[in-house]
């Protein structure tokens, strides 16, 4: 068994993410999407989408046109279904998900009753498709007309768009592109290549399968971040544990230290026992190369798990769009600065026209504040250029110790950088 301090198990992790070194970055935002496996989806837009963060988190400065090109293509490239949540994930792990879609089915429920209208809408996606939402009914029903009074993001779902929804839960239409924020739906059997469509996994091989991705892509993972990763419980959480034991996820258990003792299972963890598990390729070389300094999102995979980022980073953070405002710590999409392979501060970031606004930035404790100031300064004008702005205004720095260094290391590079990439 393969032991590895906490830091070791940093920085394995900080490459598999596609963090540290110029090849874990290779073959652009199609290459990150398979290194990571799954790129989380969300609403909230500040800078740019979520996914659009994560790509340009690794990447740089690219075009945000060409990463929505790289996501969303013709033919498809990847197609949209729930694995940590609802994520972008590589089309050519369609047949892995086949475990979910007949769970889906034999429930045939999720959020709502299946209505009656299902067969309808499958139809007429099968004579008019590709689809949107709009064009079967749209999404939304009238409260008021329905005679409904709870409002929410789902809750108040048509009757097409619970039936659209369960047909792509269920692998009968797919979404594999977006037309603006909404999703575009067509028959699995047109826009999945053939090969993959015929391919089912069972559930054992597709829960191995997906375990090993989350290896992967994780690094270094305990079993709870494994579990987290591809979202499965019950009967198929068994059957990660039987993956992992068996060696068909192909991980290695490995002791971290530091980090928590795995909970005993058949009598087979306690003191001095694995604590994690890692991806075989990840522990043969150390982990060199160059760091890469960059705001990430809330919702990026090596932070999106709270308990894990505060014990690989330290990190304590939620996010506080959902957080009355007079309660909020850190700002609405406060998002974490990774700098060196260790995360530096907090942003929490605007646009006004050409103007790129900081409402907040709070450093970590313990970080030299000169070096902490011109890591941050980096990350914000980074990001400045990439969404077009020309000046980066910061308007609260909360600890006094790193205000005048920021404001100083600011006014010293008052123009973007030449190379923001």
């Amino acid at each position: 068994m393969t032991d590895l301090t906490a830091d070791e198990a940093r920085r394995i992790i900080l490459r598999a993410q596609g963090f540290l070194g110029a090849r874990s970055r290779s073959g652009g935002v199609r290459g990150m999407l398979r290194r990571v496996g799954a790129v989380q989806l969300d609403t909230i837009s500040v800078l740019a989408r979520s996914h659009e963060l994560v790509a340009y988190a690794r990447l740089g400065a690219i075009g945000r046109a060409v990463a929505e090109r790289a996501y969303w293509n013709d033919p498809a490239q990847a197609f949209e279904y729930w694995c940590h949540a609802a994520c972008i994930l590589p089309l050519e792990h369609w047949p892995l998900y086949a475990f979910r879609r007949r769970a889906y089915r034999e429930r045939r429920y999720r959020w709502h009753e299946v209505p009656p209208t299902v067969d309808k809408i499958l139809e007429q996606v099968r004579q008019d498709g590709p689809i949107t939402t709009t064009e079967i009914g749209g999404a939304r029903v009238d409260r008021r007309a329905s005679g409904t009074t709870q409002a929410g993001e789902w809750w108040d779902w048509s009757d097409a768009k619970i039936s659209i929804e369960y047909l792509l839960d269920i692998g009968e239409v797919v979404c594999t592109r977006r037309v603006g924020w909404r999703r575009v739906y067509d028959l699995a059997e047109r826009a999945v290549p053939r090969d993959l469509l015929d391919r089912e996994a069972t559930d054992a091989e597709g829960v191995a399968a997906l375990t090993a991705i989350a290896g992967r892509s994780l690094g270094v993972a305990t079993r709870a971040d494994l579990v987290d990763f591809t979202r499965v419980k019950g009967r198929y959480a068994e059957l990660l544990d039987e993956a992992l034991e068996s060696g068909a996820a192909g991980l290695t258990p490995v002791r971290v230290s530091g980090w928590p003792a795995a909970r005993a299972r058949r009598g087979a963890a306690g003191d001095g026992a694995a604590n994690a598990w890692a991806d075989p390729a990840a522990l043969e070389g150390e982990p060199r190369g160059r760091h890469r300094t960059t705001l990430l999102s809330p919702f990026d995979s090596l932070i999106w798990e709270r308990a894990r980022a505060e014990r690989v980073f330290g990190l304590s953070h939620r996010l506080e769009a959902y957080v009355p405002k007079h309660k909020r710590v850190h700002g609405y999409f406060a998002m974490p600065v990774l700098a060196g392979g260790r995360i530096v501060g907090r942003v929490d970031p605007a646009r006004e026209g050409s103007v790129f606004v900081a409402r907040q930035v709070g450093f970590e404790p313990g970080l030299r504040p000169a070096a902490a100031a011109e890591a941050m300064r980096d990350a914000l004008w980074e990001a400045a250029s990439w969404v077009g702005c020309t000046s980066v205004r910061v308007e609260r720095v909360t600890s006094p110790e790193h205000e005048g260094p920021l404001r100083a290391a600011l006014a010293a590079q008052a123009e973007p950088p030449d190379d923001p990439a």
